[in-house]
């Protein structure tokens, strides 16, 4: 008599994924990954131009630069403890990096599958599309690696032989007398330059604004833009380099032979 094997039972209607959260099914789709790149670009732009122009006081003197180091770590004082503001608005802004990155990278691969598989995507729309993609992504990885290099320069200080807290001038002066160092932050802001003009122009079409009438007024926000943040960044090196900022007119700082003696009103200031 022969027994009768047990078949695994399958299930008529497999179980499917349970959903999750709207905010994550968007995020995971690729219409969400182009808005969010969108956003947290529309942030990060707001934060380099209002850092450039914060940073522009520079030629008014020492004085004002400071001034305006030490307005931001009062803000919204005594509301919020000292300095608490400007690490809420630090935390955010690396919030809206890492999200820009992640989409970036994830709808990189997202476009690479469905090119492997076929897609309705054109050799030559394919093309075009790969070689912005591969500009922004190599100015996307020199502005991540300058930002590290940025902070450890100006704010940690631990790359900056001369750094002293809470003398952003001294600390600006010291920082691109260096012409090495210059060169670094001039090559850093023509790679951002570029990568907000890019951004800049496919920002709208990720929000869907890309009616080919706006174009010509799209090119020109975007060029206008990316050449105003990087005209002004770039002054900044030069004008240490050529002299036209220089530690001899900062008052608050004693200096000698081109080293910091000491600096007691900012440092006490900073604390």
């Amino acid at each position: 008599m022969q027994t009768m094997e047990r078949r695994p039972v399958v299930p008529v209607h497999p179980r499917s994924r349970r959903p999750a959260p709207w905010p994550v099914e968007f995020y995971r789709s690729a219409v969400g990954k182009k808005w969010v790149m969108a956003v947290t670009g529309i942030l990060l732009m707001g934060y380099v131009f209002a850092h450039m122009v914060g940073n522009l006081k520079v030629y008014l003197g020492a004085e004002d630069i400071n001034h305006y180091g030490e307005f931001l770590r009062e803000l919204f004082v005594p509301i919020v403890p000292r300095t608490v503001t400007l690490w809420v608005m630090r935390v955010g802004l690396a919030l809206a990096f890492a999200f820009h990155i992640h989409a970036a990278a994830s709808l990189t691969l997202m476009n690479r599958r469905a090119h492997a598989e076929g897609g309705y995507i054109s050799r030559r729309d394919w093309q075009a599309a790969n070689a912005a993609s591969r500009s922004m992504r190599w100015t996307g990885v020199v502005i991540g690696l300058f930002v590290l290099w940025h902070l450890a320069d100006l704010t940690w200080g631990t790359v900056n032989p001369d750094f002293v807290r809470g003398d952003v001038y001294r600390n600006m002066v010291a920082s691109f007398e260096r012409p090495a160092v210059s060169a670094i932050y001039i090559v850093a802001n023509v790679a951002l330059g570029i990568h907000l003009f890019h951004g800049a122009w496919s920002m709208f079409q990720s929000l869907g604004l890309n009616n080919p009438r706006w174009n010509s007024w799209r090119r020109g926000f975007a060029a206008g833009f990316a050449g105003i943040v990087m005209v002004g960044n770039l002054s900044f090196p030069i004008a240490v380099l050529t002299g036209v900022v220089s530690a001899d007119d900062n008052p608050d700082c004693t200096v000698s032979g081109g080293t910091i003696d000491t600096c007691e009103l900012y440092q006490e200031a900073a604390r």
